[in-house]
């Protein structure tokens, strides 16, 4: 895990460096006066080298109150980066597109042009990072969801689940935070909550006081769990132990049988699917979980990737599957792309006979900014089909 954790640090810093190269030349070409070009400069690292100083700090010795401050800078500059490179990806795709169809120009109105162009960007830049905080620092509203299962009997009927995923309490998401979703939920009379992983980014000496809302969850049938990807590098056995104790129950590749008005419910969970990879013994296992269940009539698989769809379909065992992890692409231009590297992106599909339905998550990952891809504290009624 160690080198792991070193390998991803030096591909991060790797690849900020490069990008930082290109927006600070291609974003402010030759031409301009040398102390604007400087200063922008100064700008851009100061927006790329807290992250890497802060991923060192994170469990470092360093007092918790600069560690936050230092994250809190690191990850608005990396929301505000990003933006900024896609931005010079699209003066380059501009430019490169004007060299080859447009009527040669005079090199005044040229430049005038460009610097309109780069004006916009930072323009469009500054309202998605300002209008983005604003929507990720919202607790999230509640997303109604009717999933439509063959057979259910009328005990079910309108089984309510709430599904929370990617929190990712930890460096700018707290105790307050947590609650606000916590108070929300208890608001909704759910028969059971379903945590689709990547709930924190922290180890549980670290985060137990910040977790502790969740032990005021209300529901009928109690708060399951499944693991996630950021279980893994926040040290996930003590954090199975931990959620234990404030009345979360983990699946690890198991299931756990409830009694709804004299019909049974099958809840299932599995481990992240890039488990296997930080922990052998956590490798995903659909089939595993769904070993010794009875019948029944609604039978739920929680998993935090939809990629896991398939394997679970492949079963046949699952009507429901719920899982989180894209985030939704959680700002734009991100959410354009999202779909291209991940299948059934966000909300309801279909697969085989099973459903899958991805949130958007609750939280937010890295920088706080939440713009075209809100998040949801998703409310499922199961209906009859």
């Amino acid at each position: 895990m160690a080198l792991r954790m070193l390998l991803f640090g030096t591909l991060m810093t790797t690849l900020l460096g490069g990008g930082a190269w290109l927006v600070s030349r291609r974003f402010w070409p030759a031409g301009r006066p040398e102390a604007l070009r400087r200063a922008w400069g100064v700008f851009v690292l100061l927006l790329v080298v807290p992250a890497p100083v802060s991923f060192a700090l994170l469990r470092s010795g360093a007092p918790a109150g600069a560690r936050e401050a230092l994250h809190w800078w690191a990850y608005l500059g990396m929301g505000t980066f990003s933006l900024l490179f896609a931005g010079v990806l699209v003066l380059e795709l501009g430019r490169w597109v004007a060299r080859r169809i447009a009527a040669p120009v005079d090199p005044a109105r040229r430049a005038f042009f460009g610097v309109v162009a780069e004006g916009g960007v930072l323009a469009a830049v500054g309202t998605v990072v300002t209008l983005g905080y604003a929507e990720a620092r919202r607790i999230a509203r509640v997303k109604e969801v009717e999933v439509p299962i063959a057979g259910l009997p009328t005990s079910l009927a309108g089984f309510r689940i709430v599904q929370l995923t990617d929190v990712h309490v930890g460096p700018t998401i707290r105790r307050d935070y947590l609650q606000g979703i916590v108070d929300r939920v208890n608001e909704l009379s759910a028969d059971m909550v379903a945590i689709t992983g990547d709930l924190m980014d922290g180890t549980v000496e670290g985060l137990r006081e910040d977790m502790a809302p969740l032990g005021t969850l209300k529901s009928r049938h109690g708060t399951f769990f499944c693991t996630g990807n950021h279980e893994y590098y926040s040290g996930v056995e003590p954090w199975l132990v931990h959620l234990a104790t404030l009345g979360v129950r983990p699946l690890v590749n198991a299931h756990a049988v409830l009694d709804h008005d004299g019909a049974p419910v099958v809840v299932a969970g599995v481990t992240d699917h890039s488990a296997a990879r930080m922990m052998s013994a956590h490798a995903s296992d659909a089939v595993a979980a769904a070993r010794g269940a009875p019948p029944a009539p609604l039978r739920l698989l929680l998993a935090h990737q939809p990629r896991s769809a398939f394997a679970a379909a492949a079963t046949g065992a699952f009507d429901l599957q719920l899982s989180g992890h894209t985030h939704g692409g959680q700002y734009v231009p991100w959410t354009f792309f999202i779909g291209l590297v991940q299948p059934f992106a966000t909300g309801l599909h279909r697969l085989e006979k099973m459903w899958i339905y991805t949130s958007r998550g609750t939280g937010y990952w890295g920088p706080p900014i939440r713009l075209g891809s809100p998040a949801e504290i998703t409310l499922l009624k199961m209906v009859p089909a």
